[in-house]
């Protein structure tokens, strides 16, 4: 599948089938988490797979929105490990680099014909508490992967797209 193609065909699963996700294509899929870029290759990033009854069980009491998956990743970043801008003392590049991370994850699992949600809404320290998740990482993404129901399709506003003239300036 070429690129665009797969970007613009991409949308957020929010209805799993109950076909679990399989050993070599989660591979595949952590692989291309492992290879994505982070700033100056720090790699700050800790992913925790979910996959048992009771793992995934603990993260819906922190979180209603796993929409079913038998496969659910959270994304951390260790603190310690990210980099830090000497000019600013307030940015740091942890939260962007996992950002980057999950985005491979989430393309490549589309194209193993393998959905996903990017999951923002939860408590982190209910989040932390319920996966024993040390306190030196900061949670950035909870990320359900499966395979899409038969009924699931996109949401209505998934294809609304601000044209190109009003998020982009040439200078």
């Amino acid at each position: 599948m070429e690129f665009l193609e797969l970007a613009k065909s991409r949308y957020s699963v929010r209805s799993f089938s109950e076909r679990r996700v399989e050993d070599d294509k989660l591979k595949i899929i952590l692989e291309a988490a492992r290879v994505a870029p982070t700033a100056c290759n720090n790699q700050p990033q800790r992913l925790y797979v979910l996959q048992s009854d009771e793992a995934i069980e603990k993260l819906k009491q922190a979180s209603k929105f796993v929409f079913g998956a038998s496969t659910v990743i959270v994304f951390t970043s260790v603190k310690e490990e990210e980099w830090k801008n000497p000019f600013t003392k307030d940015y740091h590049t942890g939260e962007i680099d996992v950002s980057i991370v999950c985005t491979q994850a989430m393309l490549q699992a589309w194209e193993l014909g393998i959905g996903s949600c990017w999951v923002g809404y939860y408590d982190p320290e209910k989040v932390r508490k319920a996966l024993s998740i040390p306190k030196n990482e900061q949670i950035v993404a909870i990320l359900p992967l499966g395979y899409p129901s038969e009924d699931c399709k996109p949401a209505a506003a998934h294809y609304l797209r601000k044209p190109l003239e009003e998020t982009v300036k040439f200078l």
